[in-house]
């Protein structure tokens, strides 16, 4: 099975202004983000997809794989759908989000190995989740949520607390979804050829346009913890974290 990462980065953000390009301990955040999917060795190549020169430039300079793309898209996989051309063909496309430079093997595997079991091809997407164990993040408009069916599709992704436990019973598990998509080539070409609905531009959210079309997304659980970086102080506890 031939697996290619796309890290969709734009220059812009609104949280933290250039945060892809700013240090982190000696390297650029997608920089490190970079070398860490590489350092998988999962993929038959790994490509950053960015509408920024400056980006551009920066991953050109130590010879990494890049694409630039057009700049009028909704999201980061919009972006990435639309240079599948220039990438080449592959059974699976896995999007890691440019500003998470602790990526680590373990759940690209969960991934693939979803894939590989779907000798039915019935998968078209598959993304991960991990139970919510600080009750301040339930709340956190930062922190998506998602619900999933007993077979662990997706019910609906929020920024807002799902479900609403009514009666207080503490009995309920809350799940945080990483932002890392698995997609086969045809359910990343289709999600490309769908307009944004409401509930996509009123969370902020692109995984709810599959939810919108009936579209199956299957939200593995993981134990990874994710470091991303949205604010100035996730860049800072990014910085104490790495080691080189």
């Amino acid at each position: 099975m031939k697996v290619i990462a796309l890290i969709p980065a734009r220059y812009a953000s609104a949280r933290l202004p250039g945060k892809l390009m700013l240090d982190l301990n000696g390297k650029t955040v997608i920089r490190r983000t970079y070398e860490a999917v590489a350092a998988t060795g999962l993929f038959a190549a790994v490509y950053v997809v960015t509408d920024s020169e400056v980006i551009y430039d920066e991953i050109r300079s130590f010879a990494g794989n890049v694409v630039m793309s057009g700049t009028d898209f909704e999201c980061g996989t919009d972006r990435i759908a639309s240079v599948l051309p220039q990438v080449g063909a592959a059974d699976i496309y896995i999007n890691v989000q440019g500003d998470e430079p602790f990526t680590v093997k373990e759940p690209l595997e969960q991934l693939i190995r979803v894939f590989e079991e779907d000798r039915e091809q019935r998968i078209g997407v598959c993304t991960l989740r991990q139970q919510i164990t600080e009750p301040d993040m339930i709340d956190n408009p930062n922190v998506v949520k998602v619900i999933t069916r007993p077979d662990d599709t997706a019910i609906y992704f929020s920024r807002s607390r799902v479900p609403y436990d009514r009666d207080r019973s503490g009995d309920i598990p809350y799940y945080k979804h990483i932002g890392i998509y698995a997609f086969r080539a045809q359910a990343l070409r289709e999600f490309a050829a769908l307009p944004p609905g409401r509930l996509e531009l009123a969370e902020k959210l692109e995984n709810l346009r599959f939810i919108e079309n009936n579209i199956a997304v299957k939200v593995v659980v993981t134990d990874y913890v994710n470091i991303g970086i949205d604010t100035a102080e996730d860049l800072e506890r990014a910085r104490r974290a790495v080691r080189h």
